[in-house]
């Protein structure tokens, strides 16, 4: 998409804000033919730090109101913004993890190292019944990471038999014994974690045979049909890519991409993820809109082996990560979450709508009390972040067609180095109604566009927005509501035209009947 460049500045005088008025937004309603999977809206959870336990899991014996040991506020929250899919037990963790310790009586599990976080001890009382116990009561899709790092391709394969397979196997038996009568329905399930990495330190040649010989035994029982994912590239590695694809493309459904935003570019020392300057959050948005060219960069790989497109990109680790809250673990990753935090998710979302073509799951990192947590708890209490907010604005994206948009943006700039101000994605749901996501990347200055909705007779249009006074503002157990969404009123229709304007540093939905 050719994107032209026009800039300039209008003061608003009395309002102490300067406003752009050379953005211009062309929606073409009645052009849509790519569906934005409500995958794309997924979510992580690994057994690190505070997320499963605490996070979710407290235990039938908690005072925190629970069903079956599970959070009933988190578990809420979560139905709130139609979390589509979970992805468990990790990470770095699902390489290291037998899943037979975590079924039957908990008092008889035996207990393990948690080696990738914190060094402590996982007593593995959540577990395969509970994960899946946890994803009914959310009504999402179940992903699982299989261990292909330090586990056996017979444990792989009995993991598979054991959740799926309604018949009479010792899989089977054992499940009932343990209290599932039906099986579950399980249809992502990951061959592998990171095994460039954590996983096992692997070429792409040597992961590439391991993953033809594990991927034979996960079995589809029944009705249930795996779709199964091989482990991706790290960040830019295109070369994993290619080998991969050209080994083993034909036998996959989808391949995971790896990618994290770190604020200042040194993974020894991210940066604060409350106390930055505005030259750390330019620096930030550089990094974070580096997913595009990731993305068009591994889908131009996939495609020479996959032109028709019948393997999906699946995005799923990705966030902003910093550096601990001062007196944490740091093996716990905790970290909180600003007005900048919920900027990145929403430039990140958009980017992932455009390529939903390619890409259809994403998953951020990680969804209770780890990086750019949606939520976060300290024992009965819990708080919605910023990020939380942007999912919950964005959810109408799900399952959605993707309208094509066409954009002229004016430049945020900082130190002689630009980025565009906004970011935009727009798509038409089921009932007709269309949405808008708009972002104001800019801190500083609000952005007026202009836009022209053709192939539609738009008669009214609703709005919200999320922002603060402060682009580093967060929401404490103090102080839970200090960013959070709003009613928008700054757009308005006349004569099929629909003139908005975003307040500096917000995210913004628009819906259009």
């Amino acid at each position: 998409m050719k994107r032209i460049i026009l800039l300039s500045a209008t003061v608003l005088f009395g309002l102490n804000i300067t406003v752009s008025a050379q953005n211009k937004l062309t929606v073409n309603a009645d052009q849509g033919k790519d569906v934005i999977s409500k995958h794309i809206y997924g979510h992580f959870s690994e057994h690190l730090g505070h997320c499963i336990y605490g996070g979710y899991w407290v235990g039938e014996d908690s005072p925190i109101p629970n069903t079956r040991g599970i959070r009933n506020d988190v578990v809420q929250a979560l139905k709130d913004i139609s979390i589509p899919n979970l992805r468990w037990p990790g990470g770095c963790f699902a390489d290291e993890y037998h899943w037979m310790d975590g079924i039957g009586p908990r008092d008889k599990r035996p207990k393990m190292v948690n080696t990738h976080w914190g060094g402590v001890t996982e007593d593995n009382s959540f577990g395969t019944h509970e994960f899946l116990d946890l994803c009914e009561q959310l009504g999402c899709e179940p992903y699982i990471s299989g261990n292909l790092g330090s586990g056996s391709v017979e444990e792989m394969s009995k993991w598979v038999e054991y959740i799926t397979f309604d018949g009479e196997s010792p899989m089977s038996n054992l499940r009932k014994q343990n209290g599932r009568e039906k099986p579950w329905k399980v249809k992502f399930w990951g061959v592998g974690n990171e095994s460039w990495g954590c996983g096992g330190n692997m070429t792409p040649d040597h992961y590439s045979d391991l993953y033809r010989r594990y991927a034979t035994y996960c079995r589809n029982y029944g009705d249930n049909h795996l779709y199964k994912i091989a482990c991706g590239a790290n960040e830019a590695d295109y070369n994993w890519t290619e080998t991969v694809m050209k080994n083993v493309g034909h036998r996959m459904n989808g391949l995971s991409l790896h990618y994290y935003t770190i604020p200042t570019g040194n993974w020894g020392k991210k940066g604060s993820a409350t106390q930055f300057d505005e030259t750390e959050y330019f620096a930030t948005i550089q990094r974070t809109l580096f997913m595009e060219e990731l993305l068009s960069k591994h889908s131009t790989v996939m495609d020479k082996y996959d032109p028709q497109k019948r393997i999906g990109l699946m995005t799923d680790e990705w966030g902003i990560w910093t550096d601990v809250e001062p007196g944490t673990n740091p093996g716990f990753l905790y970290q909180q979450n600003t007005l900048r935090d919920a900027i990145v998710a929403a430039i990140n979302l958009n980017i992932f709508n455009a390529h939903c073509d390619r890409v259809k799951m994403t998953n951020i990192a990680q969804t209770v009390n780890v990086l750019q947590a949606v939520i976060l708890t300290d024992r009965e209490k819990m708080i919605l972040t910023p990020t939380y907010w942007v999912y919950y604005l964005y959810k109408v994206h799900q399952d959605a067609t993707l309208l094509p948009v066409f954009f002229t943006s004016d430049k945020y700039g900082l130190n002689g180095k630009t980025v565009d101000a906004i970011s935009v994605s727009a798509s038409k749901d089921a009932a007709g109604k269309i949405h808008i996501t708009l972002v104001n990347i800019d801190p500083n200055k609000a952005q007026n566009i202009e836009t022209e909705l053709r192939g539609v007779a738009a008669k009214k249009v609703s709005g919200k927005v999320l922002t603060s006074a402060k682009i580093n503002d967060y929401n404490s157990f103090d102080k839970p509501n200090t960013v959070s969404v709003k009613d928008f009123k700054d757009a308005k229709l006349s004569d099929g035209k629909l003139n908005v304007t975003l307040p500096a540093k917000s995210v913004v939905l628009l819906e259009i009947e």
